[in-house]
């Protein structure tokens, strides 16, 4: 099926990109924090926590403040961004549990973001967390177009950030770490390392790797997929003591504040997460290839800062509301940030409304290449181009997620926001009542408006009932034969 779907990608043009590049094809970095909050970084507002290098990229790029993840997990979210599908026809749908990790694994019949760049000649990596497929199975990334890969293939494996061994391609790379296994996820490799057995630090191992990446492709066009685990909590070590979660080698600028201990940790991680994509911009500019590089910056997910003590000390969500694994916004629209200097002249925010399954159809423009027809995603490269009015955002964006806030969200043109969750009343669970928010006017979502706006409601109910296909490992999370 992949080689059918790469025979009839085709070479296209775009006269304003090449333009803006010289003719020259630009190298993309697409980095992916992990749980990190809406709120967390400068250029949305934190003032805590320090983020110089993030704050320089937003003044040489776009700021986005409503561009949303895939899903309020992370699972989900990475397939969306991977397949340019949404929640409701991507391949996988939900977390997994260790032992039913299958549900979570891409097919070869599936058309990943790595090989959009494959077939338009670029050389391809993911460092990191992956999520997606196991290894002797067809979501390997090796098998989903990435040449090189080198990090954790499971996001349980992922909390932990000193691991003794990470994946290098299909071979299993020995750390000199000590571990305590511990969680359903220790049969592939989640546990906690005791301060003895702390010698070496992942993320730090994965911008080396980055950075070893950039130099033996620097006159070649690349895709970087740079999937960092921080600020994830090691979810193992928090049931030992809640700040043990962030995970960090030392607390840096954060060392003499007078917080609770989680909050330095949590801070120290983002920072240090700060520092490493610096790095990556220095190996870029030293490279003279910074200009025509893009980079994307941006999280999975809503925060869950469930280290941090006390938890709100951040503000993580601000000014909306919601966490991971919520449908509020706090748990879908996630920081994103694009810099392409030789395009991006000047430093602006914008408002254009978009999400992860858009990255297909805007780097497809970019590549000058087709994206396959079976997608849920719109170019927004008129956003980058200032030609603002050439966008057309998608009418409806869908989510569904079957978990803690089960249920699913639907988003009309950008403003109106419906709800139908799944709730459990005496032993039965049924479809609570809808309902609408007006994102324009409600950013916190506390009113609902649905019985002011009977079409709007309808006409959103009406694409829920519609939006998703059928899922052997996923099934619906509404039943709305009986809605």
């Amino acid at each position: 099926m992949k080689t059918l779907l790469f025979l009839v990608l085709c070479w296209g043009t775009s006269f304003a990109v090449a333009q803006a590049t010289a003719g020259m094809s630009p190298n993309v970095i697409f980095i992916l924090a992990d749980d990190l909050g809406y709120n967390e970084i400068g250029p949305y507002g934190q003032t805590k926590i320090r983020t110089p290098n993030l704050d320089s990229l937003a003044e040489s790029g776009i700021t986005f403040s409503q561009f949303y993840a895939g899903a309020p997990v992370c699972a989900t979210s990475r397939s969306v961004l991977m397949t340019g599908q949404h929640a409701g026809h991507t391949r996988v749908r939900g977390n997994a549990f260790p032992e039913d990790n299958g549900k979570q694994e891409l097919l070869d019949e599936d058309f990943t973001l790595a090989e959009l760049f494959k077939t338009a000649g670029y050389k391809t990596a993911l460092v990191g967390k992956w999520g997606l497929g196991m290894q002797n199975t067809q979501g390997h990334p090796n098998k989903q177009g990435f040449d090189h890969f080198f990090g954790y293939l499971s996001q349980h494996h992922a909390h932990n950030y000193y691991p003794t061994y990470l994946w290098r391609n299909e071979l299993k790379v020995g750390l000199p770490n000590i571990n305590l296994p511990m969680g359903n996820g220790r049969i592939y490799g989640a546990g906690v390392a005791p301060i003895h057995g702390r010698n070496l630090y992942a993320p730090d191992l994965f911008v080396e790797e980055a950075v070893d990446f950039i130099n033996q492709n620097a006159t070649e066009p690349f895709f970087l997929y740079f999937a960092t685990n921080v600020p994830h909590s090691n979810n193992e070590a928090t049931q030992l003591r809640r700040a043990d979660g962030a995970e960090v080698p030392d607390l840096g600028r954060y060392q003499e504040e007078a917080w609770q201990e989680g909050a330095k940790r949590h801070a120290a991680m983002i920072t240090r997460m700060d520092g490493d994509i610096g790095t990556i911009i220095e190996t870029l500019e030293s490279l003279n290839i910074r200009e025509n590089t893009i980079i994307v910056f941006s999280s999975d997910n809503g925060p869950h800062v469930d280290h941090t003590e006390p938890l709100e000390f951040f503000e993580p969500s601000e000014p909306l509301i919601g966490w991971k694994m919520e449908l509020a916004e706090g748990g879908l629209r996630v920081p994103t940030i694009i810099s392409w200097p030789s395009l991006i002249e000047t430093p602006r925010q914008s408002n254009a409304v978009a999400y992860f399954g858009d990255f297909m159809a805007t780097f497809a423009a970019i590549l000058g290449v087709e994206a396959p027809d079976d997608l849920d995603s719109n170019s927004f490269l008129p956003v980058l181009k200032r030609e603002h009015e050439a966008f057309v955002s998608s009418e409806f964006l869908y989510w569904e997620f079957n978990g803690k806030d089960k249920g699913v969200v639907v988003l009309m043109d950008g403003r109106w926001k419906g709800i139908l969750r799944s709730r459990v009343v005496n032993g039965h669970r049924r479809a609570a009542p809808f309902e609408l928010f007006d994102l324009h006017n409600d950013i916190k979502e506390v009113n609902d408006v649905s019985a002011l706006h009977p079409e709007i409601s309808a006409a959103i109910l009406d694409y829920m009932k519609k939006a998703r296909t059928h899922s052997e490992n996923w099934p619906p999370v509404i039943d709305f034969t009986t809605y």
